[in-house]
């Protein structure tokens, strides 16, 4: 395989990565604001936190095949520019609505509904336009450097955003978050390269292409498997951290919004770990490999998480985020990179969505279970369950030919 060159003189490269930086950053203050809010100053049961978690998610199971038809027929970059704007000016609604006293939680499902429906038409097209920006032998560095920003946003983001909740309260917090997406529009904006157009005479039935993008994931069967391996750990994931995490550590640890923060701060360092070592561990095991032992690394760790208590939960906790999120960057960052490798860009966006629906279709869903199970059996009783069930995730990949895949493809199949 050819060397691929540096990413650090890609001019558009260095700003998307500038933009999803600072966006990524923001997010922390709205991703910790939401459910404090919800939980803490609206004083929501676990049935509300599901159905929370619910609306946010729902969007990617009704949309994401036919907003990955949509974003093929379209330049990428156009609709990323319009979803940050979009997004922007929802946050900053919220805060307002929160500043002067308004927010409940019916305002809280509308919203949480209708960004979710601009994250689908941005995730879709964010990953499908990267192929488009850098070379194919620049892409596991460029999901890399990403992934690298994500965690360092993941390791300092709550920890401010805690203290910011603490001590000037949450809508406060979310306006950094709407600045940063008007930000991150901007550096988009400001990118030179432009994608090849799609050929408006090439275009066919929304229904064939639909059926072809999931042609692309269903047929073959490394993609097959690791679209079931993640949308087995989504489900239980999201019944347990959408739903159950906050009231649980809020009711049963005693956690205030600060060390909230400061706990997803410590354990995200485990995400930069990941981030910078996912391409160097899959040189020495395999793609493969790196993507079954993060598959391994990211369920089983979290088991003892309900039986911990007293003044060591704190670090013990944050030790088991810290090994899940390496695990979690070692998995998403190569077979990520593996799928945008070894399909046509001209499908990405489809491929995409298929993805998307398949792997996120199960976020709502694992939320409503979640906050059912919460509300039946109680909280604690509940997160077990859905740690034990996401415990065997990793079979789906282990079990597969993805442990065949030793590097990276040069070009699309």
């Amino acid at each position: 395989m050819a060397p691929a060159a540096s990413l650090w003189r890609h001019r558009d490269f260095l700003l998307l990565w500038l933009g999803q930086s600072v966006s990524r950053l923001g997010d922390q203050f709205t991703g910790l604001a939401i459910p404090v809010i919800a939980v803490y100053v609206l004083a929501a049961k676990p049935l509300e936190m599901g159905f929370l978690g619910f609306a946010g998610t729902l969007p990617f199971l009704l949309f994401g095949l036919l907003v990955g038809v949509w974003v093929d027929r379209r330049g990428r970059r156009a609709v990323l520019i319009r979803a940050d704007l979009g997004r922007g000016l929802m946050i900053a609604t919220i805060a307002a609505l929160g500043l002067v006293g308004l927010l409940h939680m019916a305002y809280l499902y509308v919203f949480s509904f209708l960004i979710g429906i601009l994250t689908v038409f941005f995730d879709v097209a964010y990953q499908a336009y990267l192929p488009a920006l850098v070379e194919r032998n620049q892409l596991v560095d460029a999901n890399s450097k990403l992934e690298t920003s994500n965690s360092v946003a993941n390791t300092g983001g709550p920890a401010l955003a805690g203290a910011v909740i603490e001590l000037f309260k949450a809508p406060f917090a979310m306006i950094f978050d709407a600045a940063s997406f008007f930000f991150s529009a901007a550096t988009l904006i400001a990118i030179i390269k432009r994608e090849p157009t799609p050929d408006p005479g090439q275009r066919r039935s929304v229904l064939l292409e639909v059926k072809e993008g999931l042609q692309v994931v269903l047929r073959e069967p490394r993609l097959r498997h690791i679209a079931a391996c993640t949308a087995w750990s989504n489900f239980f994931s999201s019944a347990v951290f959408a739903a159950l995490l906050i009231l649980y550590l809020k009711d049963e640890l005693g956690f205030t919004p600060l060390t909230l923060g400061l706990m997803f701060a410590v354990g995200s360092i485990g995400g930069i770990v990941g981030a910078v070592s996912a391409g160097a561990v899959a040189k020495r095991i395999g793609v493969g490999g790196a993507i079954i032992l993060g598959a391994v690394l990211f369920g089983p760790v979290m088991l003892p998480f309900p039986f911990v208590s007293g003044p060591f939960a704190f670090f013990a906790i944050a030790g088991m985020f810290f090994v899940s999120l390496i695990g979690n960057l070692y998995y998403n960052i190569n077979q990520v990179s593996f799928r945008q490798a070894i399909v046509p860009v001209r499908l990405q966006g489809r491929l995409n969505a298929t993805m998307r629906t398949i792997v996120w279709g199960t976020l709502p869903l694992g939320a409503i279970a979640g906050g059912v199970l919460g509300d039946a059996i109680g909280v604690r009783p509940a997160i077990i369950v859905g740690l034990l069930g996401g415990a065997f995730s990793f079979l789906w990949v282990l079990f597969s030919p993805v442990r065949q895949i030793k590097e990276m493809p040069e070009s699309a199949a």
